[in-house]
Order: C-alpha cells, then sequence, then structure tokens
C-alpha cells in the first residue's frame, strides 16, 4: 500500500488544460496538515504579524522538507480537482503577512512593536526603526519549487504596501503615506522576481476595509506603485477578515464594501472580493464600470468547517464549470462543422458555375437560357438546405 511519503515524493501528473468558460483558483491559504501545524496555537493569534516559529509541530532541520511535502499534498488536490490556476496554499506561511512583512530590512525584530487590529485589539507588530528595504527575495524559492510541480498556471500572494503599513509601529517615517511607499518599492521589487516564474500575480489588502478612510487617502498611489511595470495578471484581493477571528472575537462582518469598489481606478487587472460570510449585496458590483479590464472574483471565506470540506467544494464547482464548458465546445463543433458544409456547398456550387459557363460556348440562346434556369433551380435547392432563406429569396 502506498504511503504519504511514496505519494509527496511522487512528481505530480502534468495534465493538458482546456480553456474553461468559468476559471477557478484559491484564493488564499488552504488548510495545512495537522502533522506539519498546531493549529491550537492560531487560538492565541489568529493571523501572526510577527514570527512565531512555535506554531510547527516538525523540527526546524527538516522543516523546509515537511513543507515541501505539504506543497505537493495542496497542489495535487487543486490538480485533481480541476483547478485552473494553481497555488502552493500558503503551506510554508504561519500567515498570509509576517514572512514578507518581516522579511526587509529597516525592522527591529528583536523588539516587536504593537498596532491595532480590525478587531479593536491590541496586537504585536513589526516595528519599523529604518528605512525598509528589500535585500533578497522572499517568496522566490517558493515559486520555483511550484513551478516545477505543475504545468497548470501558477498564482502567488504577496501582502499589499497598504496592509503591511497598517499593521506596522513606525518610527522611522513617522507618516503613514510615505510608510505605505515605501513598502510598495519593496513589493513592487519582489513581485518584479517572481514575475518570469509566475503567471499571476495577487496582493493581499483586506485592511483597505479595516482603515477604509485612510485607504481613500492614499492606498491609489501604493498600490499603484506595487504593481509598477508588471505585465501578468494581476489581482487585488480584499476581505473583512478571517471568519474564525470574529467567532474568537464575539464579532460579525460588515455588510458591504466602503473602499473595495474604488480599486477599478488601480492598476490592477482583477479583483478578488468576498461575498458570500458578509452577504455582499452583488448588486454593488454594478458600480465597476470598468469591467474590460476588472474581472471581478466572487468568493466565500474559509473557516474552520469550510476548510475541511475545500476538496469537495472544489470538485463540485469544477465539475460544473467543466460540464458548461464541454456544452459551449460541443456548440462550438456543431457551429464549425456547419460552417464547413456551407463553404463547401458554395464551392460545389461556383466550380458548377464555372463549368456550365464554359460548357456553353456554341450553344443556342434557347439552350442557355434552359441550363441557367436548371442551375438556379439547384442553387435554390443547395441554399434552402442550409436554411438561408434571405439568399433563397433573391434566387
Amino acid at each position: 500500500m502506498a504511503t504519504r511519503d511514496d505519494y509527496v515524493k511522487q512528481p505530480i501528473e502534468a495534465r493538458a488544460r482546456r480553456p474553461s468558460v468559468i476559471e477557478t483558483t484559491v484564493v488564499g491559504s488552504y488548510p495545512q496538515p495537522d502533522w506539519l501545524v498546531d493549529k491550537t496555537r492560531y487560538r492565541q493569534t489568529v493571523v501572526p504579524r510577527i514570527r512565531m516559529p512555535e506554531l510547527w509541530r516538525v523540527p526546524t532541520a527538516h522543516l523546509d522538507e515537511a513543507q515541501d511535502d505539504a506543497v505537493r499534498l495542496a497542489v495535487g488536490d487543486m490538480v485533481a480537482a480541476g483547478v485552473d490556476v494553481v497555488t502552493d496554499g500558503e503551506q510554508r506561511r504561519e500567515s498570509y503577512f509576517n514572512q514578507f512583512a518581516n522579511g526587509l530590512s529597516g525592522i527591529d525584530l528583536e523588539r516587536p512593536g504593537e498596532a491595532i487590529n480590525r478587531l479593536g485589539k491590541r496586537q504585536a507588530v513589526p516595528r519599523v526603526t529604518g528605512p525598509i528595504e528589500r535585500e533578497r527575495p522572499v517568496f522566490l524559492r517558493e515559486a520555483q519549487f511550484l513551478r516545477a510541480l505543475t504545468a497548470r498556471r501558477i498564482k502567488l500572494a504577496v501582502p499589499g504596501p497598504f496592509t503591511l503599513a497598517a499593521l506596522a509601529q513606525d518610527e522611522h517615517y513617522r507618516d503613514p503615506e510615505r510608510l505605505a511607499m515605501a513598502y510598495a518599492r519593496a513589493v513592487n521589487e519582489e513581485l518584479r522576481e517572481l514575475e518570469p516564474v509566475l503567471d499571476w500575480i495577487q496582493l493581499d489588502e483586506p485592511y483597505l476595509e479595516a482603515r477604509a478612510d485612510h485607504a481613500k487617502a492614499y492606498a491609489l498611489p501604493a498600490i499603484d506603485r506595487a504593481l509598477a511595470g508588471l505585465r501578468k495578471p494581476t489581482c487585488i484581493h480584499v476581505c473583512f477578515g478571517y471568519a474564525f477571528s470574529h467567532a474568537l472575537a464575539g464579532t460579525s462582518k460588515s455588510g458591504g464594501y466602503r473602499f473595495a469598489l474604488e480599486l477599478e481606478r488601480s492598476a490592477a487587472t482583477h479583483l478578488s472580493l468576498e461575498a458570500a460570510q458578509p452577504g455582499l449585496d452583488l448588486s454593488a458590483l454594478a458600480a465597476i464600470r470598468n469591467l474590460g479590464r476588472h474581472g471581478v472574483r466572487i468568493i466565500a471565506a474559509s473557516s474552520p468547517e469550510s476548510g475541511r470540506a475545500a476538496r469537495g467544494l472544489f470538485s463540485r464547482y469544477v465539475v460544473r464549470a467543466r460540464r458548461i464548458n464541454q456544452f459551449a465546445q460541443t456548440l462550438s463543433s456543431i457551429a464549425q462543422e456547419g460552417v464547413m458544409k456551407l463553404q463547401r456547398q458554395f464551392v460545389s456550387i461556383a466550380l458548377l458555375i464555372l463549368t456550365s459557363v464554359s460548357a456553353m460556348a456554341g450553344v443556342s440562346a434557347e439552350e442557355k437560357r434552359e441550363r441557367l434556369r436548371l442551375l438556379a433551380a439547384r442553387k435554390r435547392e443547395g441554399l434552402r438546405r442550409h436554411g438561408n432563406s434571405e439568399r433563397t429569396a433573391r434566387w
């Protein structure tokens, strides 16, 4: 019997991707295995903003290998479910935020700062004591590993500059806009190095809604600076936080967006908006006028229960999308076959005309009229068989 080790060491089978009518991807993290992460730790800090090594069950000497195995399992699930744009499920991350936020220079890793999170509670965050600089890649190795696992299109997410600035104690710039622009430059450097490896790029900006008034002042310039010069599809993800966080705090999610719809003016090509849990009225999306450039994904945020059911959800929705796609492809094939038959019919008629005209040399006028009458009748019958009533009427 094959063991988990046997499975994860095998390369994931590359499958030819068919064009999809409804494309599917994973917006955020995929559930991490219990053998990798001690999930009880998340009750202390649901979304760590500083590094939290005690979260991992595997000793440091074997952690990279264990995380690689978890990525293989997550990607295997997504490929099996038919997901079009695959991620690594953020299996190596303690949160969407803290790996990048603490991978930059200018941060005092020994003395964390403090900030108020979206639930109104104080939380340990990076302390900015010098210029924010990206001295080395943060996610490049992860992107390259993911690229080697699958022939499908791939995507990684990086925290956006506004959210990074909102969750930092700034003792250097002492100006939230300048801090956000400094983070934007660092994010842009990371994204430019990731872009040749990836097919999609995502910015996570959940604090656009938690700090909507500040976002209106300077979020768009910071986001555009982070995305400057990129050519691949880019997506900004906005949500109202984890369901688990709200459950622990006894709070509920907002029922509407105060800032996110303004992102249609950003340089991003797509928006990813949470809609299911907060009960968003989808008619609000009519305000996004630039739909030609912004595809909009509507998502349901995860919870402990929905996380365990993720594979089943993937399969159901992907099967439906595939059925729609197969139906569309069938219609396309039928239409194409009909056009080809019609083209062949017209070619035959044209050849018949040429043959008939050349055969009329030296024929009497009365016989020519008879042959033309028969030719017209044959053409009329051919057009009638293909339903072209307008042209038939003209004949």
